[in-house]
C-alpha cells in the first residue's frame, strides 16, 4: 500500500459551515482542527509506506484519527463510525461530508506501522517541535514523555479490538 497524499489540507465548505452550525461552541474535534491543524503531513509518513502499490488512506488523517480516538477513549470501531457519520470528526479531517469512512481494522494496522523501527518517538518529536511552533507548549519548562503509557494505551486499544471480534 502506498501513500495517496490528501488534496489540500483545506476543509470543504459546506462541512465547515454545518460544523459550524450544528455545533458552534466547538468539540473536541473541532478544536483539534482549528488548533492543531498542519501537526502532520502525509511527507512525514513517506518512508512508512512504498512508493508504488494500491493508493492508501492518508497516514496524517490516520494519526489525527488515533489522537482523537484515544483523547475520546474510543475503541477502533467507535473511532471508524465516528469519522463516518460524527460531522465534527468530517471538519477535523476535512472530509467532504459524503465521505464513506474507512474501516476500522485501518487503525489497527496503522498502530503496527507507529511501532516498527522507533516511528512513534519520531512522530512524537515532530508533534512536539510543531506544538511548539503553536505556542501550545513552552520551551522553559521541562517536557518529559513517557511512552510506555503511550504504547500501553495502544497494546490495550488492540486486545480490546481483538476480543471483540470474538
Amino acid at each position: 500500500m502506498s501513500v495517496r497524499p490528501r488534496l489540500g489540507a483545506e476543509v470543504p465548505v459546506l462541512t465547515a459551515r454545518i460544523a459550524q452550525a450544528s455545533s458552534p461552541g466547538g468539540t473536541t474535534a473541532k478544536w483539534v482542527r482549528d488548533r492543531l491543524d498542519g501537526l502532520w503531513s502525509d511527507e512525514d509518513f513517506a518512508d512508512w509506506y512504498p512508493r508504488d502499490g494500491r493508493p492508501g488512506l492518508s497516514p496524517a488523517q490516520l494519526a489525527t484519527v488515533s489522537v482523537l480516538q484515544f483523547l475520546l477513549c474510543l475503541s477502533d470501531r467507535a473511532a471508524a463510525e465516528a469519522v463516518r457519520c460524527r460531522i465534527d470528526f468530517k471538519y477535523a479531517l476535512g472530509l467532504e461530508l459524503d465521505d464513506p469512512s474507512f474501516h476500522h481494522s485501518v487503525l489497527s494496522n496503522f498502530r503496527d506501522h507507529l511501532l516498527q523501527d522507533g516511528r512513534s518517538d519520531r512522530l512524537l518529536d515532530l508533534a512536539l517541535a510543531r506544538l511548539k511552533e503553536a505556542g501550545l507548549v513552552s520551551e522553559r519548562a521541562t517536557q518529559r514523555t513517557d511512552s510506555t503509557y503511550v504504547l500501553a494505551a495502544v497494546r490495550a486499544l488492540t486486545r480490546l479490538e481483538l476480543n471483540s471480534r470474538s
